[in-house]
């Protein structure tokens, strides 16, 4: 494993992303900008499902809304994964790293279980209310391990 973080490092663009002030910085205000499209219209279609707006149609809503959220879900993965090469081994090595890729995966997973089984029109309220709350858990609390990232070691 370590061979492999030690090749990403090596590579061209990882030098790039490492070295370039603006690249850089722009790759990180992209992430930025992935995560606010994603954690914005997953909030709102969260909280939809949970009960709150019931006038709002749900089915016209999540049209209008999980195209948004998975726009932004690709543009933080991209820009994410141009950031990890500035710092491979580094990124890793970190607990706090490990956790929140696991918890995109866990939000990622409660996503297509509703979306590819019975999905926003043919759920039952209780599994709407469920899919919303954990949801609503999970990917505010990636954001916030993200945040952590830059300010704690280990």
């Amino acid at each position: 494993m370590e061979a492999l973080l030690t090749s990403l490092a090596d590579t061209a663009l990882a030098e790039w992303v490492r070295l370039s002030r603006w690249g850089y910085a722009a790759i990180n205000a992209l992430h930025v900008l992935g995560i606010a499209l994603l954690i914005g219209a997953i909030v709102a279609l969260d909280l939809r499902l949970l009960g709150w707006r019931k006038r709002l149609p749900l089915h016209e809503l999540g049209r209008l809304l999980q195209p948004v959220a998975i726009a932004g879900l690709l543009l933080a993965m991209v820009t994410g994964a141009l950031l990890f090469l500035a710092d491979p081994s580094g990124y890793a090595a970190m607990p706090l790293f490990v956790l929140k890729l696991a918890l995109i995966a866990l939000a990622i997973a409660n996503a297509l279980l509703l979306n590819l089984g019975p999905g926003l029109a043919n759920a039952t309220p209780r599994r709407l209310r469920v899919a919303g709350l954990l949801s609503l858990l999970l990917w505010p609390t990636v954001l916030l391990a993200g945040r952590m990232l830059a300010f704690v070691d280990g």
